[in-house]
């Protein structure tokens, strides 16, 4: 059973308060295994932030963010992709996400105040999204005000050598480390290799769509995303390729992480960047 990377928590309207628990992260690790479809039940352990990674900073990653509840605890990622708009994954704002999201941008540890801090006044869902797993895992937020970091340019339908077997990635986030671990504190990076489609639909069978997602991950396991690090960049020649979205565990062997392919839907992002 697959899961997403997104940490879940939990709200009882009832008290009108937010109640902490952060039942699975997403997270960035070293070997080739992701989280599972959106808010399904998981036979498979959960993770919370990137496996196998290093530390990273906003100071060379600007463009990352993270997205918080009105309780201040992180849930997903993001990238800022203009002055007032946040790419993420639609499974990340769906289905259970808090009433209210600021985005948090240019800070490294979460245990900080550094930074700045920005509500969401309107949030944008793929018309064609259902679940992680079936694709169009792609949604855009829209800041209340613009924040000063250099956008990241999006992939196009166009831009095939990112995409391309073998080629190098970097994903970032601050979800678990381990599966089944905590965490991360500080921003953390990873390089995960993209997998071919062949490979990865071996290892999905006829849950992964190449028309609308990518993999990325070693055959050996050991370099991925996890719980946490939902709704994150993967980037490959300096544009954001794919979104952090669902997988198998978190970096397996032969089970790597699967991204949205952000070329496939470049159309209709574009448009809510404007």
């Amino acid at each position: 059973m697959t899961r997403t990377r997104r940490t879940h928590t939990r709200w009882w309207s009832a008290a009108g308060t937010l109640a902490a628990a952060a039942l699975a992260t997403v997270a960035i690790t070293t070997p080739a295994g992701a989280g599972t479809a959106a808010d399904e039940p998981a036979a498979a352990p959960i993770s919370t932030r990137i496996v196998g990674g290093e530390y990273a900073s906003t100071s060379e990653y600007p463009w990352v963010v993270y997205l918080t509840d009105s309780a201040g605890n992180q849930f997903c990622g993001g990238t800022i992709a203009a002055a007032n708009k946040v790419i993420t994954a639609a499974h990340c704002v769906t289905g259970g996400a808090p009433p209210e999201i600021t985005v948090v941008s240019g800070r490294d540890d979460k245990n900080s105040d550094e930074g700045t801090e920005t509500a969401v006044r309107d949030v944008w869902v793929h018309p064609d999204f259902q679940n992680a797993s079936s694709g169009a895992d792609v949604a855009v937020l829209t800041l209340d005000r613009d924040v000063t970091a250099t956008p990241l340019p999006i992939a196009t339908a166009g831009d095939l050598p990112e995409y391309r077997p073998g080629g190098a990635t970097t994903v970032l986030g601050w979800g678990t480390t381990t599966e089944g671990g905590s965490p991360s504190s500080t921003l953390r990076q990873a390089h995960p290799p993209i997998t071919s489609d062949q490979d990865c639909s071996r290892a999905y069978g006829g849950q992964y769509d190449p028309r609308g997602q990518v993999c990325a991950g070693l055959p050996g396991g050991g370099e991925d995303s996890c719980q946490g690090d939902s709704g994150g960049p993967l980037v490959a020649g300096d544009k954001l390729i794919g979104i952090v979205s669902w997988g198998n565990g978190c970096a397996r062997p032969g089970q790597p992480g699967v991204y949205t392919r952000l070329g496939a839907y470049h159309d209709e992002v574009q448009a809510q960047l404007r």
